[in-house]
């Protein structure tokens, strides 16, 4: 901005003599005022993740509603490490696929240690026992025909090292969404078990287009074997 130095008029242009005041070379450059910078917009806070829901023995929670578009998940049963008489205790995951019926159409729906990936493709076992195994499940790959996946848990040679889930702490299961490490789900067994050597901890079905998950803990007698009879496969 262009000002006289003699009177401070303000000067459209460079001129000989100032017309307000007549003085000679009067122009001189002013600065305009410095305006203060733009405040910078409040940053949106990210959106906190949901609380992880917490069920007991006998609830029910839609997957497909706590995580819409849910397409894979990840199972994972944990439990305290123990040992009993000062052996490890070998607990050995195991889920399966059962049909209307409440039964495995054939071992092929079976998935544990020996036969780690179902034949559909859907689910599988990943991991391993020193670091944790997790069963990843493809919700989109499971065959029509498939109206449950029964996750549980059975104690290897339970019968020789005379084991059961009298002795482990600390056991759940959890639901995560693959996709995005979200946990969604959590069944923790909080009460005590006496002889059982085999377990269910929880099944996922579906129920009107969704998928649920419902918290069972129930125990077995018989280790594996009666764990397998309950839904049609026959242990040799």
């Amino acid at each position: 901005m262009l000002v006289c130095k003699y009177c401070g008029e303000r000067l459209g242009w460079t001129l000989a003599y100032c017309p307000f005041c007549g003085k000679p070379q009067p122009a001189v450059v002013v600065a305009p005022k410095r305006l203060a910078p733009a405040a910078t917009p409040a940053r949106a806070p990210t959106a906190a993740r949901p609380a992880v829901v917490a069920l007991t023995k006998g609830q029910n929670v839609s997957l497909s509603r706590l995580s819409p578009g849910l397409r894979c998940i990840l199972i994972d049963q944990c439990w305290d490490k123990r040992t009993a008489a000062g052996v490890d205790m070998d607990l050995d995951e195991i889920l399966f696929m059962t049909a209307a019926s409440g039964k495995v159409r054939g071992d092929a729906d079976l998935v544990f240690y020996n036969q780690p990936r179902s034949a559909c493709g859907a689910v599988e076992l990943i991991g391993n026992k020193k670091e944790g195994e997790k069963f990843t499940v493809k919700l989109d790959l499971i065959p029509s025909a498939i109206e449950r996946l029964v996750v549980g848990v059975t104690i290897y040679d339970d019968a020789v090292r005379v084991r059961n889930f009298g002795q482990v702490r600390g056991a759940y299961i959890r639901i995560i969404d693959a996709d995005t490490a979200t946990e969604l789900v959590r069944f923790t067994l909080a009460e005590e078990y006496g002889g059982e050597t085999a377990m269910i901890f929880g099944e996922i079905y579906r129920r009107k287009g969704e998928w649920k998950l419902k918290a069972v803990g129930q125990g077995f007698s018989g280790g594996l074997r009666a764990l397998c009879g309950q839904f049609g496969v026959s242990v040799a």
